[in-house]
């Protein structure tokens, strides 16, 4: 080493730091580590929340529940009642944690149960969560909360973190994007959405537009055997390695913004409780809109983030093989919402031989002014208006506050202006659903863990296929004329229809910067 650079070194090491952290439990330094939450032996079935629908549940063997969640509200308004209604757990696994109100509200939600004696257990990714500066890992101080952290950076320095992702390249380009919420080992919650007000909160800059789903009965219990396979996988490392998980301090920080929280919100706090206790109500007197039918979970392994590269360019996991077998017994339709919809020429090929043998396919997915991810939307428009020749109905979300589902229809409040689609979800024949974290493309299929339910009930089907429908009729229908892309839409509040030869709602330099991010190889976007 030269000079120059141990001058260049000497002069970042105060911006550096000395924190590193074991990436795998055989490291030495976790020798003596112990589990605090150990699995409880209950029976589901005889918990408080299965009581409630317990004809239904025992009507038939393998049966389970299933209700559509459309809005971000719902979906927190849900998750919070149900972690009021547990009694024995509730295990958490997100790709995302964001470190903002709404996330707060939650963990205060989990905090609560586990003092009343509920065991917790939390699981993010540390490249979707930046564990360093999360609150959430305080918790794992809480004597019911474990809090661990998958796949973690090994040095924590801001300067080196994203220099060590070309280090490690193969290890850390996998993140796990599992999203499950689970309670009593009977109530699922599972879906695009991760924790974080943009997911929930519709007031929020940029709101994702998102479908969950809560099930009830037998797809729980595989589900929480997938998220004790990750729990238990080398490469979840507890969060007590992490100096901030330890600070008294900060902790008690935690601990005044509750309840600083509930004393100058104390008007706000009480309608919220009332909102969740209505919810529960609702619950419990049977209300909630339950289709019952045969469901089916499945996850990518955790071991998929250390397969070597050339072994995951080429993985076909659970999940292909489940897509693969869906496709080939669909008879009449499939209405596909993909947020990030790079189907590559496998994919590409399927859809447009189902077309040709008498399948409608209609597809949505985000435009180019809606995307937040503008390199996937390069990548789609290969593949674009090859569907549009073969037959394929094609469809990309609008720009618009309007155009959310669960939208606020009497404006006391003021809307987002951004809205980014972010759903997951196909039906197949009005007969069956294909839901969960998985996106259709290259990341999914080999680098990242997905997981997907698949429930099969023509009433459930039925409804996520009208929801897709409703969205599709408030976006962008994207066709052919001559060789020419055209997009074809109401824009809210218009009553004549636009029809636009370039993508719609977007600069120049947008559509520049679409076209130069094509040059990046497709299994990166």
């Amino acid at each position: 080493m030269g000079l120059n650079q141990l001058y260049l070194l000497a002069l970042a090491m105060p911006f550096i730091g000395c924190t590193v952290i074991p990436t795998s439990v055989h490291d030495k330094r976790l020798a003596n580590y112990t589990p605090k939450i150990t699995s409880e032996d209950f029976d589901p079935n005889k918990t408080p929340i299965a009581e409630q629908y317990k004809t239904e549940l025992t009507a038939a063997p393998g049966i389970s529940g299933a209700t559509l969640i459309e809005d971000g509200l719902s979906a927190f308004i849900i998750r919070a009642a149900f972690a009021r209604m547990a009694t024995k757990t509730i295990d958490l696994q997100t790709y995302i944690y964001s470190n903002d109100f709404s996330s707060r509200v939650l963990i205060g939600e989990l905090k609560n149960a586990a003092d009343r004696g509920v065991k917790v257990r939390i699981l993010l990714d540390d490249y979707g969560t930046k564990s360093d500066i999360a609150d959430v890992i305080l918790l794992n101080q809480h004597p019911n909360i474990e809090v661990k952290i998958f796949n973690a950076v090994k040095n924590r320095s801001k300067l080196l973190y994203y220099p060590q992702m070309l280090m490690d390249f193969n290890r850390l380009n996998s993140r796990m994007h599992n999203k499950l919420f689970i309670v009593d080992n009977i109530a699922l919650v599972t879906g695009g959405r991760n924790v974080g007000s943009n997911y929930f909160y519709p007031e929020t800059a940029s709101n994702f537009s998102d479908t969950d789903v809560l099930f009830l009965g037998e797809i729980t219990g595989h589900a929480t055997k997938s998220f004790n396979e990750y729990w238990n996988y080398h490469l979840a490392i507890p969060a007590s390695v992490f100096p901030k998980s330890k600070s008294k301090r900060a902790m008690r920080k935690l601990e005044r913004k509750f309840r600083d929280l509930e004393t100058r919100s104390a008007n706000s706090i009480r309608r919220y409780n009332t909102v969740i206790s209505l919810a529960i109500r609702e619950y419990k007197m049977k209300n909630f809109d339950f289709c019952w039918g045969k469901g089916k979970f499945i996850a990518d392994p955790p071991a998929k983030v250390d397969l070597p590269m050339k072994r995951k360019n080429k993985y076909t996991g659970d999940i292909i093989i489940a897509l693969n077998r869906l496709w080939k017994q669909t008879h009449k339709s499939a209405y596909v919402s993909a947020a990030y919809f790079v189907p590559g020429n496998g994919g590409i090929n399927t859809m447009l031989r189902e077309e040709k043998s008498g399948v409608h396919v209609t597809v949505l997915t985000n435009s180019l002014a809606s995307t937040n991810a503008p390199t996937v939307y390069g990548k789609w428009e290969k593949y674009r208006d090859k569907l549009i020749d073969g037959g394929v109905d094609v469809y990309e979300f609008m720009l618009s506050a309007e155009n959310r589902r669960g939208r606020i229809r009497n404006h006391e409040r003021k809307m987002s202006s951004f809205s980014v689609m972010h759903s997951k979800t196909i039906v197949f024949d009005d007969k069956i659903s294909w839901i969960g974290s998985f996106n259709l493309d290259p990341r999914s299929a080999y680098y990242n863990t997905e997981n997907v339910a698949i429930f099969e009930s023509p009433e459930f089907a039925r409804k996520l296929r009208d929801m897709i429908i409703r969205d599709t009729e408030t976006s962008w229908h994207v066709t052919r004329k001559k060789n020419r892309t055209v997009w074809t839409g109401f824009r809210p509040g218009e009553t004549r229809s636009k029809t636009l030869y370039h993508n719609p709602d977007t600069n120049i330099f947008r559509r520049i910067f679409k076209t130069l991010v094509k040059i990046i190889p497709e299994k990166f976007v």
